[in-house]
């Protein structure tokens, strides 16, 4: 009878602690503020894209060239090339840049990434669908005074093989922004971003 009882107080024991394992491992999911700081890992994220276009529309904005001018110059931003190991969407970065600057209204912008489409309507409204009157007039658009360019490039270092209980990785992101004058080929400011991150995983996880 001892014996039954031992069994069957095992037997819920195990139970319940199979049944803690199941509740703790199921997913859950949370609304969070996009401006809290967030890193899973080392490598490149959402808090870090936040980082670089702060620091480089603040630098942007306040220094020559931009900080004298009132007239809004036009300017267009070319991709940031990525020189990193990671796939990383740069064109994130040159995007809310581009917004932050727009909202502020310190300068205006080529739209490039549409001028295959912009170019596609002017075809269609000269093409004898559309009163001359209402068409758009050909020859008109504006020109860029400044162009918007850069480049991302990161570092990757591990600790070197050793009897340890956890590994260490080191990680360090430069991104370098330049903007450039289109009349003359002169870069007339530039200023860059550094992220270094250290993480420490433990040997045995999961």
């Amino acid at each position: 009878m001892f014996g039954n009882t031992w069994t069957k107080s095992m037997v819920s024991g195990v139970m319940v602690m199979a049944l803690s394992m199941i509740i703790g491992c199921s997913a859950t999911n949370r609304d969070i503020s996009p401006d809290e700081v967030i890193h899973y890992d080392v490598g490149y994220d959402f808090s870090d894209k936040k980082a670089i276009v702060s620091s480089l529309v603040s630098s942007l904005m306040n220094k020559p060239p931009l900080v004298a001018r009132n007239d809004r110059p036009v300017l267009i931003v070319y991709n940031v090339a990525n020189r990193t190991s990671e796939h990383i969407e740069t064109s994130a970065i040159t995007d809310d840049i581009r917004q932050e600057i727009l909202q502020s209204g310190k300068a205006r912008f080529v739209n490039e990434v549409q001028r295959g489409t912009i170019q596609k309507e002017s075809d269609y409204q000269y093409g004898g669908n559309v009163t001359p009157e209402t068409r758009i007039q050909r020859a008109k658009q504006v020109g860029a005074e400044y162009m918007i360019s850069g480049t991302l490039r990161s570092i990757n270092k591990e600790e070197p093989k050793q009897v340890r209980l956890k590994k260490k990785t080191l990680r360090y992101y430069s991104l370098v922004l330049e903007l450039t004058d289109l009349q003359t080929g002169l870069i007339e400011w530039t200023d860059s971003v550094e992220i270094v991150r250290e993480s420490s995983t433990p040997i045995i996880g999961w």
